[in-house]
């Protein structure tokens, strides 16, 4: 099995920019949100009675958490499983003590309603629930409920370093254990209910890190939904599924596959990553789901509408597509990636206050909704809070055995790590003057002012030789612009998607500029409607209806005219804003992940000259 490495995420850190911006808002938000409220529905099912909330005379004025938290609602608890990923991450990269304190305190209190459950049950929900499983009983899902404070404890423990998460997994597996073991008896079908999609890869991890048979054991009886075997018959395995259920199942046996190297995972991954996304389509943003159901293969626009693209299906697929390229290093995953961050990751979080938009409306005159930072926790206010955090895992890989390090993601960050005997120092940034966080276009760049213009240090401790590769996105028109150390590279080496570069390096400078054009995006199902793409970046109008585009779509180019501002206050990411020529009604389009509140088109009908 010969994988790629990923680059540990404590050794990289980012960097200015609209990532680290975004990676900050929700680092705030993080801190923001109280302890006792996160632990609330924990501290009800231990029996805690948290101060002043004996009798609640005033629900608007209680000191509690609503919406999908709500002690009355199915779902509570979940929320803090992902908040305890996330901060994790955070401790991990950041090395923030802050969060650390935090998540250490909840984590001990988690620990003590352990105990007072009788020594393993640690839910926020009834044991009982899982009763009603057994007895084919409609609930909303508690495994998934269950899942996430599985994932955020394993998380606790492998990034943040808190020993007492691990012991406190250890007690609830063995609960796990004795119900697993009474359904083999009584219901077999209850372990694949609940929504369950996410147990099988958490229990294989927890094996990968512990190499405790009990998390193999457990693993082994998630590892045959009937999903799998309708993906192995060669079936549409998704049409009309939910489409967040599904997805984590292709994590687990992608896990299963690094864990145990059984052919068989890896095989049932791709097939669900075809049966996703090559067999299917999606649109412009990536997206293939309306209302969390898959939609039908290359149906997209009879879905149209104000409920496309559930967020967790965009997290959760961006996960598919990193286990398919840490294999494989196509970059068709990585692209895939990319587009999913700026059309997702950015565009579902809002850049003031942090919080997710649950759907994102592709209908014309659409507006966003977002969430709120104590009343709503949707499935998706979690990932959104993960998601933020995800972005240092996704840029650097290393192919030890071919000698290559990789940068996969264009994203500002500095990477440093040991390679062999040698301390290497990379650093992504782009190629224009900054001053206190503000960045600048310089002045000396014969007019060039594009966020693709990438600069990349390269330091190391003693003269290194390896090969540096360079993913060469999709939409790249035309021949990357290469410099090494000042010195343009007449003819780069670019094979694979890759552009590499192998030297000794010690103290060198890359510049990278990768020229773009617009493009129009046709639904499959609805050829006369189109999207205006600018690399990665969908873009959207600042209309309230489909007023049309006239021109020639293979050449967007001759009816929408770049707008930018040369001021003192342009940041390098303030790009890819046009306005439309020769129309009738002449609008302005700017990148989907900059709306806000204003209400939006990003399909036009193709209207005759």
């Amino acid at each position: 099995m010969k994988l790629l490495t990923t680059i540990d995420k404590r050794n990289i850190k980012l960097l200015p920019g609209i990532f680290r911006e975004r990676f900050n808002k929700n680092r705030e938000y993080l801190m923001e949100l109280d302890t006792q409220c996160l632990l609330q529905n924990f501290y009800l099912e231990a029996g805690i009675i948290m101060p002043g909330l004996q009798v609640v005379d005033n629900p608007e004025t209680a000191k509690l958490h609503w919406g999908w938290e709500a002690p009355t609602c199915q779902l509570r608890g979940h929320f803090l499983g992902h908040w305890l990923s996330a901060a994790a991450s955070y401790v991990a990269t950041e090395r923030d003590m802050e969060l650390k304190a935090k998540l250490d305190k909840i984590i001990a209190e988690l620990a003590r309603c352990q105990e007072l459950n009788g020594g393993e049950w640690v839910g926020s929900i009834p044991e009982k629930y899982f009763q009603k499983l057994a007895d084919d009983q409609h609930i909303w899902s508690p495994q998934y409920v269950m899942h996430k404070t599985i994932m955020g404890l394993t998380h606790a423990y492998t990034d943040a370093g808190n020993e007492q998460a691990l012991d406190i997994l250890d007690h609830l597996s063995d609960w796990y254990l004795r119900w697993i073991n009474a359904m083999l008896k009584k219901n077999p079908h209850a372990v694949y209910s609940g929504e369950e999609g996410g147990m099988l890869e958490i229990w294989v991890t927890l094996y990968e890190v512990t190499k405790k048979d009990k998390y193999m054991f457990l693993a082994e009886r998630y590892r045959n939904p009937s999903l799998f075997r309708k993906l192995q018959e060669g079936k549409d395995a998704l049409t009309n599924c939910h489409a967040n259920a599904s997805i984590p199942l292709s994590h687990g046996a992608a896990k299963l596959y690094e864990v145990t190297g059984g052919e068989k995972w890896r095989h049932i991954t791709e097939l669900f990553w075809k049966n996703a996304v090559t067999d299917r389509g999606t649109y412009c943003t990536c997206g293939q789901n309306a209302g969390e159901f898959w939609e039908p293969p290359f149906m997209l626009g009879q879905f149209l509408g104000e409920r496309n693209q559930e967020f967790c299906t965009v997290y959760n697929m961006v996960r598919t597509a990193s286990y398919l390229y840490k294999w494989t290093s196509n970059t068709e995953y990585a692209d895939y990636i990319e587009r999913s961050l700026y059309n997702g990751f950015l565009a579902q979080q809002n850049a003031e206050t942090g919080m997710p938009a649950y759907f994102l409306p592709l209908s014309a005159g659409s507006r966003k909704r977002w969430g709120t930072k104590t009343r709503d926790f949707w499935c998706c206010h979690g990932t959104m809070v993960q998601a933020q955090a995800l972005y240092g895992d996704l840029i650097y890989f290393e192919d030890r055995e071919a000698g290559q390090l990789i940068v996969s993601q264009y994203i500002p960050s500095r990477l440093e790590y040991r390679r062999g005997e040698t301390d290497i120092c990379i650093e992504q940034t782009t190629d224009m003057k900054t001053y206190n966080a503000q960045a600048f276009f310089d002045e000396h760049d014969d007019s060039q002012m594009s966020r693709w213009s990438l600069k990349f240090s390269v330091t190391s401790s003693a003269s290194e030789s390896f090969t540096l590769r360079f993913r060469v996105p999709a939409w790249v028109k035309g021949t990357p612009v290469v410099q090494v150390n000042g010195q343009e590279v007449a003819s780069p080496d670019i094979h694979g998607g890759y552009l590499n570069i192998t030297k000794e390096w010690q103290d060198d400078t890359i510049n990278l500029f990768f020229p773009s054009t617009l493009s129009m995006e046709a639904l499959p199902d609805m050829p006369e409607l189109a999207a205006v793409v600018d690399g990665p970046i969908v873009l959207a109008g600042l209309t309230d209806s489909d007023c049309g585009l006239t021109g020639d779509f293979s050449n967007p180019k001759t009816f929408l005219m770049p707008q930018a501002e040369h001021t003192y206050e342009t940041y390098p990411w303030k790009q890819n804003s046009y306005r439309t020529r020769h129309q009738a009604k002449n609008i302005m389009l700017k990148p989907l992940y900059e709306i806000t509140d204003e209400p939006y088109t990003v399909y036009f009908s193709h209207k005759p000259s």
